[in-house]
């Protein structure tokens, strides 16, 4: 990493109860940046006061508002302060503040915008679970990421002052989708992505998450999902409902078949053509305004300027 004497770098610890790790990790990350900044979302135990202990600048949210906002958070104390790159590191010891250069160096040296931390090889201690859910949400982020796979859930990562003054006002979620948003927002806005292999382990932690797994992967798929669906209604909301059509008069004809066969009329063939129907029908016409609405708002507006 070629770092000019002059470029700052800021590392940002989003958490919330880590007072077992804080410590550590903030220790750790100070040889390798020019600022720790923890930013205690809410925590009811002694987060915030061993950051500070340990050299951190400490940002308190006095009620749990989510890691999305807790990376905002950072990312404006970053551009208040006028720093050159961010790294965004978790609180709970799982990553290596050894592998920072390399992160950022990717930035600094080979021009790209953001450095996402691809979790690897023998030393990734993630257990098989995690592994099948996280790659169940890196190809639900690649949808609206251009196709651009990577590791969408790992929070280490390093970003450009650019990259940072970009993103702040397009992201909109609050919690753990703020990764998979990260990533969906910077491809919509042409930021150059680079995936940097880095390291992880689970073995060790006392708890990695303060929230359920499967209630954690559900939240962030359905968001991830709703991103999506913003950008390509025709086919995340046109598409099911003209299948939805389909199955309904197909179910409609296989109605309309036995009544003329045995002349009784299966009410409840009925009712689910009749749901088929209408939720298609909604659906497309749904996924058509969504798609052509944006594009007459927009001439409108270019008729206007």
């Amino acid at each position: 990493m070629n770092k000019n004497k002059d470029e700052q770098t800021l590392a940002i610890v989003p958490c919330y109860n880590e007072e077992h790790t804080i410590g550590s990790v903030v220790l750790k990350t100070k040889h390798y940046v020019d600022e720790v900044l923890v930013v205690d979302d809410g925590s009811t135990d002694d987060t915030a006061k061993i950051a500070k202990e340990a050299g951190a600048i400490v940002v308190i949210h006095e009620t749990n508002m989510g890691k999305g906002n807790a990376v905002k958070t950072g990312f404006r104390y970053a551009l208040d302060h006028g720093f050159d790159y961010v790294v965004t590191i978790d609180g709970d010891g799982q990553h290596n503040p050894a592998e920072i250069p390399n992160l950022v160096g990717n930035i600094m040296n080979n021009g790209h915008d953001i450095s996402l931390g691809f979790r690897v090889g023998q030393d990734t201690e993630m257990p098989k679970w995690r592994k099948v859910g996280k790659r169940v949400l890196d190809y639900a982020t690649s949808f609206g990421s251009g196709g651009f796979v990577t590791d969408s859930q790992c929070g280490f990562r390093a970003f450009s002052r650019k990259a940072v003054a970009y993103l702040i006002p397009m992201l909109k979620g609050n919690a753990f989708s703020v990764e998979s948003e990260q990533l969906i927002k910077a491809h919509d806005l042409g930021l150059g992505l680079v995936n940097t292999n880095v390291t992880c382990k689970y073995n060790d932690l006392k708890n990695t998450s303060t929230k359920n797994p499967t209630s954690h992967g559900f939240s962030v798929l359905s968001y991830v999902i709703w991103l999506v669906a913003e950008k390509r209604p025709l086919l995340f909301i046109g598409v099911p409902g003209f299948v939805s059509i389909i199955l309904g008069l197909f179910l409609g004809i296989l109605t309309l078949q036995y009544y003329n066969q045995t002349h009784v009329f299966l009410i409840s063939y009925a009712i689910l053509v009749s749901i088929f129907l209408i939720i298609g029908a909604l659906a497309m016409f749904i996924g058509l305004t969504l798609s052509v609405l944006p594009r007459i708002i927009r001439q409108t507006m270019e008729k206007q300027d």
